[in-house]
């Protein structure tokens, strides 16, 4: 009995190392294996030239506002709405270029300048810029008009843009042939056309749309009264002033914009509520010459329509 009771005594003391032997080979492995995940995961940085910190910043870096990636794109009308805008807001970016020769050809050919219409070749100019359309959304348009409006009608789309006010489309005259009730019909926001003459409403040479010193807006919910039909053109339908979408009401937005540049609203005897000038008989611009408390159709009554 003595001796069972040493020999087991001798075999737990013997079995003890074998069990502190085991444990510490299973530490070193484990150890080894974390060795060899942070040695594969150095390298895998190292060869994608990148660390965890350089990572990091990547992912949160975003375009500069000079960057050509820092372009705003408008949102989708299934994930958000069109308003309000995104954090990166845009803006009209307008940009102020010669009409082409190519351009001028299209406008000749189209008959938006013939013999006896002033001699505007040089004076006119292409804005192009950003508005916003009757979907909520950005589009590009164009207007040609004359040098001497440039600035002035850069401030005031600026306004127009900042403030949401919808815009059906902005397309150049050649865009309907010169054909002015196709362009009004398609609700069309134009400026420059030396119109044709049996659309003509002023001497070539005198008319503010010849010398690109005129500016129709939304024509559709802003019409006016032909004086060859006697008929609102191109509809009757928002013939009321009334507030309304893409509509131009005395004391609004659109009104002051244009007034507070001295243009002035209508410059005719009959309703004509798309149309703003600098002026009849047309002449050089030369900025604010009028306030909102006198702009509107001028004191002598122009007998026959300024456009």
């Amino acid at each position: 009995m003595p001796s069972h009771v040493q020999e087991t005594r001798h075999t737990h003391a013997a079995a003890r190392p074998r069990k502190s032997t085991a444990s510490s080979t299973r530490t070193r492995l484990f150890k080894v294996s974390l060795g060899r995940v942070a040695l594969l995961f150095t390298t895998a940085l190292l060869i994608s030239g990148c660390s965890p910190s350089s990572a990091s910043e990547g992912a949160s870096s975003t375009p500069s506002a000079g960057s050509s990636e820092a372009t705003w794109q408008s949102p989708s009308p299934a994930s958000s709405p069109a308003f309000p805008w995104p954090s990166s807001e845009p803006s009209l970016d307008a940009a102020v270029r010669e009409v082409t020769a190519a351009q001028w050809s299209r406008m000749v050919a189209a008959g938006l300048w013939r013999k006896g219409c002033p001699d505007v070749r040089d004076e006119l100019r292409r804005v192009e810029m950003n508005y916003v359309g009757f979907d909520g959304k950005v589009h590009r348009g164009v207007l040609v008009v004359n040098a001497d409006v440039t600035a002035s009608v850069v401030r005031i789309f600026t306004k127009l843009f900042e403030e949401r006010f919808p815009i059906r489309r902005m397309e150049p005259m050649e865009v309907y042939d010169g054909d002015l009730d196709a362009s009004l019909r398609a609700d069309n926001t134009s400026a420059f056309n030396c119109r044709r003459p049996d659309q003509i409403n002023a001497p070539f040479r005198e008319s503010p749309h010849a010398n690109g010193r005129a500016i129709d807006i939304n024509p559709f919910e802003n019409p006016w009264i032909n004086l060859r039909t006697r008929k609102w053109s191109p509809s009757a339908k928002y013939a009321e002033r009334t507030e309304g979408k893409g509509k131009i009401l005395e004391g609004g937005l659109v009104w002051r914009a244009f007034t507070e540049e001295g243009w002035v609203w209508q410059d005719i005897k009959v309703p004509d509520y798309m149309h703003f000038d600098t002026g009849y008989p047309s002449k050089p611009f030369q900025g604010p010459i009028a306030s909102p408390a006198t702009a509107g159709p001028s004191a002598a009554g122009q007998s026959i329509p300024a456009g």
